[in-house]
């Protein structure tokens, strides 16, 4: 074979043999549609020549024969040409449908109606030695032409679906173009190499490193850039595309996935870059592009050592432990080695879940589950003597804003006397670091849940300034796929067909992943001296719409067309937009390029005890009014312009 022939390449195809698939691995030249072009140029030959021999009986005069000589060129180039121009070559021919046959009738009945027109007015092109193109050889060329071209498509469908039922446990194969020719391209190259029953032929890789480019590994050729990806996609006739880069930037990912969009491709993902840290991917593990991955941002690099050196080998404590935030805080602390992880929460199924999950894991770490509610001093207090933790980690809250417009007494209780409770005890024996998980609605609150994460916050910065455990909070956003977030709710309801209900058309938030959100907390706690506020970099915050919108399109479905958006306006306590720290606090950079810290703003001791006396009586006095003053007062909020149904106080 010559330096300049294609290279050919052995390719398992369970659609039955094809020289265009033999030789797709090969330069970019399109063989499968130039094949396509072929057969049907010999099909509008062919179908031509038959309609001249029914219309004549089978006898063809040497003056009509020259006649079929001229005109099979013409209708042969306008026929590719029609076929070319309603996207007839754009498909393949084992998916044949509906759809297929008719295009294939609008393109067929094109032609004729021209070549029609052109007989009508007498082109000359159609003339010889004085006779016109028949019109009954028009018509029956047109039965015949969408006949042959349509048989041999279906055909092919039909091989395929016999295939199929002959080996039916071998899924339909796709046709895959990897994004990413690097370790984790590597890695799925291998394992699809070793997976025959997943269904899936690598045609090539794409690489955006000009070294890359032209080259072959293995079998397989790098083909182009991702900015090529549209035309690879048409002419290698691309299914699936599997993007393998795990550190890639969200842009980068959003741009893939728009462009396969546009070409009707399924896109799959590899895990991200702390997905494969914690374990061994398989080819398993590949999963549809989701939300998360196009809102995220370029991952947090956490400095693991100082995350190591106040975590290895000791013992730690971690509150609301079962849910969102706290479980996936309990998976990235047992990396770093602790001696024991104490998982406290007041819901026994989730301790329950997130125990077995954890126990599964090769790292030798003790794992204590403890169901107790941050509210019981002395089952706290039994706990911190038993087992000595030397970091506790505050997890355990009501988040969401409405639910605790309507239960006050509930978010007093738990966030702020909760919180407490928990960080008293810390003090009294002599923990060694204490992180606060709090939020962005802390800042200027509007709502109960933000004043009372206020509060909690102001807890912890008078303690810091008078006890030797380092008391830290750490501010986030709304936080993609927890149990508080509204993509949950979204997704229910697109399964439902909709409405998906946004609040407001202007409403804006931050927004970070979960890993995100648990990687800020670890770093707080190695950074933190005293009494500090961290908040994440977490770039410009997004229209709650935009979101809603992306996420229907995520889905497959059209936006305003197969789903209605409705707005049902703002909830108690709820906000257009979100802050993250306050004009006092200010905003400095640490070490991390992605993480700042708000200087500390407590309140006089003295100020704040009378403060939590006050707010102790209402609860007890079951006065709502009472409590939402104070918490203006104290937290400088609106709380008590919210106009919620009436609450008798006890008198």
């Amino acid at each position: 074979m010559s330096s300049s022939e294609p290279k050919i390449t052995n390719i398992p195809n369970p659609d039955g043999p094809s020289p265009v698939e033999a030789v797709s691995y090969g330069p970019r030249f399109p063989w499968m549609r130039v094949t396509q072009v072929v057969l049907d140029s010999l099909l509008v030959a062919l179908s031509l020549a038959g309609a001249y021999l029914i219309r004549f009986d089978g006898r063809i005069d040497p003056v009509y024969a020259s006649q079929l000589i001229k005109v099979i060129p013409v209708f042969v180039a306008m026929r590719i040409l029609a076929n070319w121009s309603y996207g007839v070559y754009g498909r393949l021919w084992r998916y044949t449908g509906l759809t297929e046959v008719m295009e294939l009738a609008v393109s067929v009945l094109t032609v004729s109606a021209v070549v029609l027109a052109l007989r009508a007015i007498g082109v000359d092109l159609l003339r010889v030695e004085g006779h016109l193109l028949s019109y009954g050889i028009l018509v029956i060329d047109s039965g015949l032409c969408f006949f042959l071209m349509t048989t041999s498509r279906v055909v092919r469908r039909l091989q395929t679906e016999h295939w199929q039922r002959k080996h039916w446990r071998q899924p339909v194969r796709r046709r895959a173009l990897v994004v990413g020719a690097g370790d984790a391209g590597m890695m799925v190259l291998k394992e699809l190499n070793q997976r025959s029953d997943l269904g899936v032929d690598v045609i090539g890789l794409i690489d955006d490193d000009p070294s890359k480019l032209r080259k072959r590994i293995g079998n397989i050729t790098v083909f182009g850039t991702t900015s090529e990806l549209p035309r690879l996609i048409e002419n290698l006739f691309i299914d699936q595309v599997i993007i393998a880069m795990p550190s890639a930037p969200a842009s980068e990912i959003r741009k893939i996935v728009e462009v396969c969009r546009s070409a009707e491709v399924e896109t799959r993902i590899l895990p991200g870059l702390f997905e494969l840290i914690n374990g061994h991917v398989s080819i398993n593990q590949l999963r549809e592009v989701s939300l998360e991955d196009l809102l995220g941002r370029d991952p947090v690099k956490l400095d693991s050592a100082s995350i190591a050196s106040y975590i290895e080998g000791r013992t730690v404590l971690v509150t609301g432990a079962g849910g969102s935030i706290g479980s996936e805080l309990c998976r990235q602390i047992l990396r770093f080695q602790p001696r024991r992880l104490v998982i406290l929460g007041k819901g026994e199924n989730s301790i329950f879940y997130i125990q077995q999950e954890l126990s599964r894991l090769p790292e030798p770490v003790e794992i204590v589950p403890i169901i107790a509610d941050v509210r019981d001093r002395k089952r706290l207090e039994q706990v911190f003597l038993n087992h000595k933790p030397n970091v506790v980690f505050h997890a355990a809250a009501h988040k969401h804003v409405p639910l605790m417009e309507l239960n006050v007494f509930e978010a007093i209780a738990n966030n702020i006397f909760g919180t407490k409770v928990v960080a008293e005890l810390s003090d009294a024996h002599k923990v060694d670091k204490f992180v606060l998980v709090s939020s962005d609605k802390a800042v200027n609150p509007t709502s109960v849940m933000g004043a009372t994460k206020r509060l909690a916050e102001l807890i912890i910065q008078d303690l810091a300034q008078r006890s030797a455990t380092k008391y830290v909070a750490v501010r986030f956003g709304n936080v993609l796929a927890s149990r508080g977030s509204v993509i949950p709710l979204w997704r229910d309801q697109i399964a439902a067909g909709g409405p998906v209900t946004v609040t407001h058309p202007e409403a804006t938030r931050y927004f970070m992943l979960i890993p995100e959100a648990v990687q800020l907390i670890l770093q707080a706690g190695a950074y933190g001296s005293g009494g500090e506020i961290f908040v994440l970099d977490m770039g410009k915050p997004v229209k709650i719409l935009d979101l809603a919108n992306d996420l229907i399109r995520f889905s497959g479905l059209r936006p305003g067309h197969d789903i209605k958006i409705e707005f049902v306006g703002l909830r108690p306590g709820e906000k257009l937009y979100e802050e993250l720290l306050s004009a006092a606090e200010g905003l400095a950079k640490t070490v991390n390029e992605k993480i700042f810290v708000g200087r500390p703003q407590p309140l006089p001791y003295e100020q704040l005890q009378a403060t939590l006396l006050r707010l102790s009586d209402s609860v007890d006095n079951i006065d709502e009014t009472a409590i939402r003053n104070e918490l203006d007062r104290i937290a400088s909020g609106t709380t008590s312009s919210v106009n919620l149904p009436a609450i008798t106080a006890k008198k």
